[in-house]
């Protein structure tokens, strides 16, 4: 099984957030057997070149892998752009994730943008993902069944629009900002809030009730149990820069305390 086929058929799912530009970072997360990494390039200084070099060291490490399970690659994009949208897909990934997705008309284009036509507008070219022209005719006669797309919800127009916009046809799923949402609901950063709570109860009633999967992202390990039993299907357990921070963090109180009992 894919990913993708995972992914639309609901199994529950755990990804990884890369933010941070060295490909051995996604490399590592498929080792550790990680259903998906989503590379970010809006909060992020990832270019295209960076996004795909991402790419190909998580399918390098899958190939080399003695697991028949993928690690799927999602770029999450700077804007719901056909453009960017092209370009990335181009580069081989196996879908994307569009940030502030506030209406059906926006989930509309967010397809559109990835289906080659007639069902969308996707410029056709070689890259990667063609194999460079190598594949072309068979990649062009899959892509459009074989790509993931993913709203993101995280204004308050996109929770007030939830229900249509996860009802647009191709749109495969849903995910959470947590961020954005809980600021964009006054609650910034305060996702116990009851105010905030009910959002996502409403989003995942949304895309369950089309058996869409809902996915959003935890920053902390109390938060992947959290998520997990409010009914998320893919969680995103934690972002690489949160990674390398606590490590630090514990390597150098480890340090602190080793010298502080010497020398107490």
């Amino acid at each position: 099984m894919t990913f993708v086929s995972n992914l639309r058929n609901r199994e529950r799912l755990v990804g990884t957030w890369v933010a941070l530009s060295d490909p051995a970072i996604g490399e590592i997360s498929a080792h550790l057997e990680f259903d998906a990494v989503v590379i970010d390039g809006e909060h992020s200084t990832n270019s295209i070149e960076t996004l795909t070099e991402i790419a190909r060291a998580v399918d390098a490490a899958d190939a080399a892998g003695a697991d028949e399970s993928d690690t799927g690659t999602v770029v999450r994009l700077s804007a719901n752009d056909s453009t960017e949208i092209k370009r990335v897909l181009d580069a081989g990934v196996d879908g994307v994730m569009a940030p502030m997705i506030d209406t059906p008309e926006d989930a509309r284009a967010l397809v559109e943008a990835t289906r080659y036509p007639p069902d969308g507008v996707r410029g056709v070219g070689f890259g990667r993902a063609n194999e460079f022209g190598l594949a072309f005719p068979e990649y062009v006669d899959r892509a459009n069944d074989e790509l993931v797309t993913i709203a993101q919800i995280e204004t308050e127009s996109g929770l007030e629009n939830v229900e249509e916009i996860v009802a647009v046809d191709g749109l495969d799923g849903l995910f959470v900002g947590p961020a954005d949402l809980s600021a964009a609901l006054g609650r910034f950063g305060e996702t116990e809030s009851d105010e905030f709570l009910a959002a996502v109860d409403r989003i995942l009633e949304a895309g369950h009730a089309v058996d869409k999967p809902v996915a959003t992202l935890a920053f902390e390990d109390e938060e992947i149990e959290r998520w997990v039993d409010r009914g998320f299907d893919f969680v995103l357990a934690g972002v690489d820069i949160d990674y390398v921070k606590s490590g630090g963090r514990r390597a150098k109180a480890a340090f602190d305390d080793a010298i502080a009992e010497r020398d107490g």
